[in-house]
C-alpha cells in the first residue's frame, strides 16, 4: 500500500527534478555532497517542489547517521532521544519538517547542539523563514529557496517515473497533468497513481473524469491557469469591473482560493497603493471572512473588494520606490549611516521635541544625500500627503 510518491523518492541529488540553482555541476548542494561536508540549512518553498526529496537525497549520500522528525507531530521527548543518539555517534543530521511550527522548548533544547555541530539541522518549511523561524535558529543555518517546478520539469519527471514503473499513459495525458500541477510534483504523481488505479491506460479523458475541475485550470497551451491569474490582476489594474469578476469566478470554480488571497493582497499594494490605502484592511477583512465562513458565502466578500479595487484610483508609486531602493542596495550603493542617527547617538534631534514633529538633520547616507526614490502620483490621497509633508517642513 506504499504510495508511489514515497516509493520513487530520490536517494541521490542527481535524481532530483529541477532546482538547477542548487543542484548540478559546480552548484552549492552538489559541491557539499562531493566534499562530504554539510552545514545546518533550511530549505523553503511551496508544497511539492522537492524539499523533502532533497533532504532525503542528502542524508542518503552522506555517511552520517540521521533522523527525520516533524516539529508538530513529534514531542520534546522524541527530540531528547535524537540528542542522545547524536552523542553516541558524535554527529547526526536531524531533518525537521514544518520547522516554522517548532515551539520554544524544542528550539531551546536544540540550539546548543546545533551551535556545537553535534546536530546538523536540515529544516523544511513552506513559510518564508525570514519571518516564520526564530532568529536564533535561523542565524545558525544557511537558507536556500526550493523553487516551483516548471511544466517541463514535471513532464520529464512523470515520463521517467511512468516508464520505470510500467504505467501506461498517453503522452498528451502527461502534458495535461504537468500543466495542472502548478509546480507541485507530488500532486502530479498522486494524480497519475489514482488514474492508474482506475484505468490501466491513462488518457486525458480519464484525468478529466477523476478531476473534473481540471478543465477550469489548464488549456491547450498549458498556461491556462497562470493566464487566468495574470488576467485577474490586469483586469483590476485596468479598472474593468466585469472582467475582474469573470476571472475571480474562474479562480473560485477552479478551487484555487489561496492564489486569490495572494493576488488580492499584491494588487492592493502594488496597483491601488496610496491612491486608496483603505483597501488594505478591507481586503484582509474579506480574506478573514472567507476563512471563517467558507467560500460558498465568502465569495460575496471577495466580490465586494474586487469591485472596489477595480473601481479605485490606481498608484504604483510605492512599488516603484521600493524597487529603486532595493536596486541601489544590490548594486552596493548604500553608504554609512549618519552619525547623528546611529544607536545611542548624543547628537540625535528628537522630532517630538520640535514643532510639527520635524527637525532638519541628516538621515540619508552621505553618498545618497540627494537621492529620491518616491515620486507621488496625481491622486487625492497622495496629493494630501504631499501637502502635509510640505507643511511639516515649512
Amino acid at each position: 500500500m506504499e504510495l508511489l510518491a514515497n516509493k520513487i523518492r530520490p536517494t541521490k541529488l542527481d535524481e532530483i527534478i529541477g532546482q538547477n540553482h542548487l543542484i548540478g555541476k559546480g552548484k552549492i548542494l552538489t559541491n557539499l555532497i562531493k566534499n562530504k561536508k554539510m552545514f545546518s540549512l533550511i530549505l523553503y518553498g511551496n508544497p511539492g517542489c522537492g524539499k523533502t526529496s532533497i533532504a532525503n537525497a542528502i542524508v542518503n549520500e552522506l555517511d552520517i547517521k540521521y533522523r527525520f522528525l516533524n516539529a508538530t507531530v513529534n514531542s520534546k521527548k522524541d527530540f531528547d532521544v535524537v540528542i542522545e543518539e547524536a552523542k553516541m555517534y558524535n554527529e547526526m543530521i536531524l531533518v525537521i519538517d514544518e520547522i516554522h511550527r517548532m515551539n520554544k522548548d524544542k528550539q531551546d533544547l536544540l540550539l546548543p547542539y546545533i551551535e556545537s555541530g553535534l546536530i546538523i539541522l536540515i529544516g523544511l518549511t513552506t513559510s518564508n523563514p525570514y519571518f516564520s523561524i526564530n532568529s536564533a535558529i535561523r542565524s545558525r543555518c544557511h537558507i536556500f529557496e526550493v523553487k516551483n517546478l516548471s511544466i517541463m520539469d514535471i513532464y520529464n519527471g512523470l515520463k521517467k517515473i511512468t516508464k520505470e514503473n510500467n504505467i501506461m499513459i498517453e503522452d498528451e495525458a502527461v502534458k495535461y497533468i504537468s500543466s495542472l500541477s502548478q509546480g507541485d510534483f507530488r500532486y502530479a504523481i498522486n494524480l497519475v497513481e489514482l488514474a492508474n488505479t482506475y484505468k490501466k491506460n491513462i488518457t486525458i479523458d480519464v484525468i478529466k473524469e477523476i478531476n473534473p475541475k481540471a478543465n477550469l485550470i489548464a488549456d491547450k497551451n498549458e498556461n491556462g491557469h497562470y493566464d487566468v491569474i495574470s488576467a485577474f490582476q490586469k483586469s483590476i489594474r485596468g479598472s474593468d469591473i466585469d472582467a475582474s469578476l469573470h476571472y475571480l469566478a474562474r479562480l473560485i470554480e477552479a478551487g484555487d482560493i489561496d492564489i486569490i488571497f495572494r493576488r488580492l493582497l499584491v494588487i492592493t499594494y502594488e496597483d491601488i497603493g496610496l491612491a486608496n490605502p483603505s483597501m488594505g484592511p478591507k481586503v484582509m477583512a474579506a480574506i478573514n471572512t472567507v476563512e471563517r465562513i467558507g467560500i460558498d458565502e465568502g465569495k460575496i466578500a471577495l466580490a465586494n473588494v474586487v469591485i472596489e479595487l477595480a473601481s479605485s484610483p490606481k498608484s504604483n508609486s510605492a512599488y516603484i520606490a521600493i524597487n529603486e531602493a532595493i536596486n541601489d542596495i544590490k548594486k552596493g550603493n548604500s553608504g554609512e549611516v549618519p552619525n547623528n542617527i546611529k544607536t545611542h547617538s548624543k547628537n540625535y534631534l528628537y522630532p517630538h521635541d520640535y514643532p510639527k514633529y520635524y527637525v532638519k538633520q541628516n538621515y540619508m547616507p552621505e553618498k545618497l544625500k540627494n537621492k529620491k526614490y518616491y515620486y507621488k502620483k496625481n491622486n487625492k490621497y497622495e496629493n494630501n500627503l504631499n501637502l502635509i509633508n510640505k507643511e511639516m517642513k515649512s
